[in-house]
């Protein structure tokens, strides 16, 4: 590379928590872990035509595919790319990707690879297109809006995605996010020539406010746990008194998580869940235990706790003492065998970003 003088670009996308307690497929809440590209374009167009070069370091990297075609980042980048009738990458590129974002542990890895390709391919297209039309070109990948939502525009947001026809979703021409690591046995430069392009204006999204003394305590299982299995176990259809249970509480937290200093009791009830966390208790050992003996009483600062995302991490809501939630839900996961890591995060009010470094 050091004979070619490059243009370098660092796109910055931040892990996720998704659902958070009620907010099924609804809230999310961008966290301080992140995705990191450092893109290398070349200045000039190379005589000959290379793909993309890929390097990946961080949590999981030895998991990646590195073969463009194969790479979430760069299917998504390419998909972009062909929907706005550029039908390959430029030539020359590299791209270095640090992660932070442990794999199948329920704090949006895969939504942010998404709108890290997203970004990506409006990049190395020159496209400049806004926020909107990002979002829907990563909701076209990922159906399911708060993990992306939340990744792209930073905070606690809540969001809905619009319905759309199996015209529109054709699922054979879009990488989509949930299939990973299988792929279609085209998965090579002639794969998805002709995607349908995303409808505009398929996702809106709201920020809700955010206390300042509000920080998560992410403790999270040594072990992945697949978005497709987590939903696997989820029924068809809901009781009213369940759904009623939930958008009463979602309806209290959206404003509760605002209020400085933050009710510990009501955004506790508000945090309850009856939509998906039954359901997923069987896969995460420890889990009833967990939801049900950390409480405000119990543990000072805590304010609620929940799945993050389909699991299997443990999100805490907390003003202080976050060792010691942390330190019992540790010691709950190691009677069942689950050995964890743990991490203290702020929110990520920025969100997701590209700046363009000196060279």
């Amino acid at each position: 590379m050091s004979s070619i003088e490059y243009d370098k670009y660092l796109i910055g996308v931040p892990a996720t928590t998704a659902n958070v307690g009620p907010g099924f497929d609804v809230a999310g809440i961008a966290l301080t872990l992140s995705l990191k590209l450092t893109v290398s374009i070349p200045k000039q167009k190379p005589a000959e035509h290379s793909l993309p070069v890929i390097e990946y370091t961080g949590l999981d990297s030895e998991n990646v595919p590195l073969s463009p075609y194969k790479n979430l980042l760069t299917r998504v980048a390419l998909y972009v790319l062909r929907c706005n009738d550029i039908p390959t990458f430029p030539s020359g590129v590299h791209i270095l990707a640090n992660n932070q974002i442990p794999f199948g542990r329920g704090l949006g890895s895969s939504g942010a690879a998404v709108i890290a390709g997203v970004l990506l391919g409006d990049l190395l297209g020159n496209l400049k297109l806004d926020k909107s039309r990002l979002l829907d070109f990563a909701l076209m990948v990922e159906r399911h809006p708060d993990n992306v939502t939340a990744a792209l525009i930073g905070g606690f947001v809540g969001s809905y995605l619009k319905e759309l026809s199996p015209e529109e979703t054709n699922a054979s021409q879009i990488p989509l996010a949930e299939v990973l690591p299988e792929y279609p046995p085209d998965a090579g430069e002639n794969w998805g020539q002709d995607p349908p392009k995303p409808p505009k204006g398929i996702g809106h999204y709201v920020r809700f406010g955010w206390a300042p003394e509000i920080k998560a305590v992410a403790v999270m299982p040594q072990f992945e746990l697949a978005t497709a299995k987590a939903r696997g176990v989820l029924p068809e259809s809901y009781s009213r008194k369940d759904m009623v249970f939930n958008l009463q509480r979602l309806a209290v937290l959206t404003t509760a998580l605002s209020r400085s200093p933050p009710d510990p009791e009501l955004i506790y009830e508000a945090m309850k869940d009856r939509i998906h966390q039954p359901y997923r208790m069987a896969l995460i050992p420890g889990l009833p235990e967990i939801l049900a003996s950390l409480t405000p009483q119990t543990h000072d600062g805590l304010l609620g706790i929940c799945l993050s995302g389909a699991g299997p991490t443990i999100l805490a809501l907390a003003t202080h003492d976050f060792d010691d939630i942390a330190k019992k839900i540790k010691q709950i996961f190691s009677e069942h065998g689950v050995e964890v890591a743990w991490e203290l995060l702020s929110i990520d009010e920025r969100g997701a970003y590209v700046e363009k470094l000196e060279s």
